[in-house]
């Protein structure tokens, strides 16, 4: 007589039905986590959204509006004047385009660079290396204010006073992209560039086939933020530029403020003119940043 160790359909379905279940104080526990951290969240988004929510508001305002008391969030009379004030007063289509150029070119050369340089430092083991490290992270202990008249006084004696160039090169290597590729290329197995140097791949074709598309998250943030910072940027370009066919949006809304008096009403419009593209960017590639796994191709 020959026994089997398979269970019966009653014991198994059983075992089925037990496993089911869950306990009783798993929703309730994890219920009582969640809403605290919510919360917080909700009222963070209140507090940074509320200005913001503000100050897209009063761009619709007419000018007479905006100080009357007392104060409201919602315009009783919504006019879009300012925009159309804000265009006609200054040529923003050609800052829109220098402003593109510089910001596109930049971030190009910010993303490729900052990889390059995480790459090595992350991988590469060399005592000169990590100096230089260490003397890139340095630089984020200066204020951006004493380092300007240095880099002003480099740029003036290369000839690149008063053209794009001079925003474009010193703005390129940057110690937070730097980090941020260092900090992810540290996470990736030694072992995966070693099985890739054993089947005869190149050091170069390591970083660009292996290395690169595992990066791909980085760089897209890095992107975003860079895009971010070169289009928001004011004291260098004011520094470096002085032709006003080559202002950049900022100088641009700054040129449109009088010495003596200030039209709000203008100012707010061009404002809000200048922050549509970085949103429709950010809109754009939130989703790949986001979405995107940083673990791809990798496995414990």
């Amino acid at each position: 007589m020959t026994t089997t160790d398979m269970p019966r359909p009653v014991d198994a379905d059983r075992g089925r039905a037990v496993s089911k279940k869950r306990p009783r104080g798993a929703a309730t526990g994890g219920l009582r986590r969640a809403v605290p951290a919510t919360t917080l969240l909700w009222v963070l988004a209140c507090l940074y959204g509320l200005p913001v929510l503000w100050f897209i508001l009063s761009s619709l305002k007419p000018a007479s509006d905006l100080f009357s008391y007392p104060l409201t969030l919602v315009p009783h009379d919504p006019t879009l004047s300012g925009f159309k004030a804000a265009w006609d007063s200054a040529n923003f289509s050609q800052y829109f385009i220098n402003t593109t150029i510089v910001c596109v070119i930049t971030t190009i050369l910010t993303v490729g660079v900052s990889c390059c340089t995480g790459y090595a430092l992350a991988k590469y083991d060399n005592k000169w290396l990590k100096v230089f490290f260490l003397c890139i992270l340095a630089t984020t202990m200066l204020p951006s204010e004493v380092m300007l008249a240095p880099e002003f006084l480099v740029v003036r004696d290369l000839g690149l006073y008063n053209s794009f160039a001079g925003i474009i090169l010193p703005a390129v290597l940057t110690a937070t992209g730097c980090f941020m590729f260092r900090q992810f290329f540290l996470t990736v197995p030694d072992e995966l560039v070693e099985a890739a140097r054993i089947d005869g791949a190149r050091e170069l074709s390591i970083f660009l086939r292996i290395m690169v598309p595992l990066s791909r998250p980085i760089m897209l943030t890095l992107a975003i933020l860079s895009f971010q910072w070169r289009w928001n940027d004011y004291i260098w370009p004011l520094l470096m530029l002085n032709d006003p066919n080559k202002f950049t949006v900022q100088i641009g809304i700054q040129s449109i403020v009088g010495a003596q008096n200030i039209n709000w009403s203008v100012l707010l419009g061009a404002s809000v003119i200048s922050m549509i593209p970085l949103i429709a960017i950010f809109l754009v590639f939130q989703r790949y940043v986001m979405g995107a796994d940083i673990n791809a191709g990798l496995k414990d």
